[in-house]
This record gives C-alpha cells, sequence and structure tokens, in this order.
C-alpha cells in the first residue's frame, strides 16, 4: 500500500510541475473531488479525524481556486465562479461539522460541474497555445 501511495504522490508531482495553468486548474477539481470522495468514505468509518482533514484540505483547494480567479479576464463568469467558490467553502465547513455525506455529494456535483465545463474548453486552450 505504502509504494503505491508513493508512486501517486510522485505521478502527481510531476504533472503539477508540467501542467500549464490550464491543466493546473484541472488538477486541483481532481484534488478536490477524490478529497471530498476520501472524506465520505471517512464519515462511513467513523474516522473523523481523517474526515476533518481531508474536508479541510478540499477547502484548502477550493479556497486556491477562487485564488486563480482573473476578475479583469473573467468578467462575470469569474465573479460567479468566486460566488459559487464562496458556497462550496461554506458548505464544505458546514458538512465537516455535521459529518454529511449530503452536503458532500452537493460539494462534489457542484465541484464536477465547473470540472466538465473546464474539461470542455481544454481543446480550445490548447490550439490556442499553438497560434
Amino acid at each position: 500500500m505504502n509504494a503505491a501511495h508513493q508512486y501517486q504522490q510522485v505521478s502527481t508531482q510531476t504533472s503539477i510541475v508540467d501542467a500549464d495553468p490550464h491543466k493546473l486548474i484541472q488538477l486541483l477539481l481532481d484534488g478536490a473531488l477524490q478529497r471530498m470522495a476520501m472524506a465520505k468514505n471517512r464519515i462511513t468509518a467513523a474516522d473523523f479525524e481523517a474526515k476533518n482533514n481531508l474536508i479541510n484540505k478540499s477547502i484548502e483547494i477550493v479556497a486556491g481556486l477562487r485564488g486563480f480567479l482573473d476578475f479583469e479576464k473573467g468578467g462575470e463568469v469569474a465573479a460567479n465562479l468566486e460566488a459559487l467558490y464562496d458556497y462550496i467553502e461554506r458548505r464544505l465547513f458546514e458538512a465537516n461539522v455535521k459529518n454529511s455525506l449530503e452536503i458532500l455529494d452537493e460539494c462534489s456535483r457542484l465541484i464536477r460541474s465547473v470540472k466538465e465545463g473546464w474539461d470542455g474548453i481544454r481543446q480550445e486552450v490548447i490550439e490556442k497555445k499553438l497560434v
């Protein structure tokens, strides 16, 4: 198990080093989703310390996503994303306090929706870099 975890860390670190800004956002969205799923498992297993750490990490990731927003270039989209990320952070905090699988599911759905949109523009981003 330890070797698999180490491989995953090295793989993740390599992905981050090689990532362009668009890819980095994809990795952060993936990381938030993974930690929320793991937190759900920890709630089910009554491992509340690990659940707390995972949800706190999810909150940190979402806060990081907020930090990447460019309101000058992003305009209304950036403002809407900031409001959504703020909502998700507050809901994650509530999920942590209440050990709520339902709230974690809601937050996961919202992040997944953002990720689908972000993934959908990936090819456009790549094509702009080639021009």
